[in-house]
């Protein structure tokens, strides 16, 4: 009787409790509030404002408190304006020199750090560290070859030229070889004899002196220029001088002999007119 009497009292303590923790009610918080911040960019700006401004817009190194002449709210998307400038050819060759030089130097700079290092180990085994050659890329050697390209054919283009020029004789007062010395003898003969047939009027008589001339003469025997190297003094004599050149062209062509190796000749012979009136070169 005793130990149901204890049974039923702890049933019923059992009951109350739960019926207690029952009627307890929990209630959830309320939400948290929404976050009212927005994110700053950080921008530079390149003036600044004594007063800050109320709701800024973005971070800087100063405040700026607005500023331009719009009144849109606007920002520029980039501080600075495209480049024009290009490199290509040359100046791209020069600029790809220069990295690979910078990139070499690096490499130098590397290797002595580590031979300092390594020397600093007298337990390990010094091993020289060469400095690593810079690796040219696909395009830095076609523009190498490029521009060796180039180069080779300016060469090329300037031999041709020089080979196209006419090989030239000069012939002065003494000759060394025969076949030059003949032909030179009949030219001045050749001029004697028609100078003092057409003697300038203007100076029988009253003008004489000596004058120094080159005549070029082309392979054919046509007469491509003259020239008075060194005046007589008397302008009539020069130009008489010169006359009588252009009046004996043409000349004898070229032998066999000295066309085989040349094609114009430029012969320098002193001329005088004498008072006997007369034309004779030296």
């Amino acid at each position: 009787m005793k130990q149901q009497r204890i049974l039923m009292w702890a049933l019923g303590i059992s009951l109350l409790l739960h019926a207690g923790l029952l009627a307890v009610r929990f209630k959830l918080p309320d939400a948290l509030p929404k976050a009212t911040e927005r994110a700053l960019d950080v921008i530079l700006v390149n003036s600044k404002s004594r007063h800050k401004p109320d709701k800024a817009q973005a971070r800087a190194q100063a405040a700026l408190d607005g500023g331009g002449t719009l009144a849109e709210d606007r920002r520029a998307k980039t501080p600075l304006p495209p480049s024009p400038q290009t490199r290509t050819g040359d100046d791209l060759m020069a600029a790809q020199q220069r990295v690979a030089a910078l990139e070499a130097q690096t490499q130098q700079l590397l290797s002595q750090v580590t031979r300092t290092r390594q020397a600093a180990r007298p337990e390990m085994p010094k091993t020289p560290v060469l400095p690593a050659e810079p690796v040219l890329s696909g395009a830095d050697l076609a523009n190498h070859a490029l521009a060796i390209a180039r180069i080779e054919g300016e060469i090329a283009q300037r031999m041709e030229a020089y080979n196209q020029r006419p090989r030239k004789k000069f012939i002065g007062a003494r000759v060394d070889e025969y076949r030059f010395a003949q032909y030179v003898e009949d030219w001045r003969q050749k001029v004697e004899r028609v100078g003092n047939l057409n003697y300038p009027s203007a100076a029988r008589g009253r003008l004489y002196g000596s004058l120094v001339l080159t005549a070029v003469i082309k392979s054919d025997g046509s007469l491509e220029r003259v020239e008075v190297n060194r005046s007589s003094g008397q302008k009539v004599l020069d130009q008489a001088a010169a006359r009588i050149v252009k009046l004996a062209a043409p000349y004898a062509a070229f032998p066999a002999d000295i066309s085989r190796d040349t094609d114009v000749i430029e012969i320098t012979r002193t001329w005088t007119f004498t008072r006997q009136d007369e034309l004779h070169g030296n």
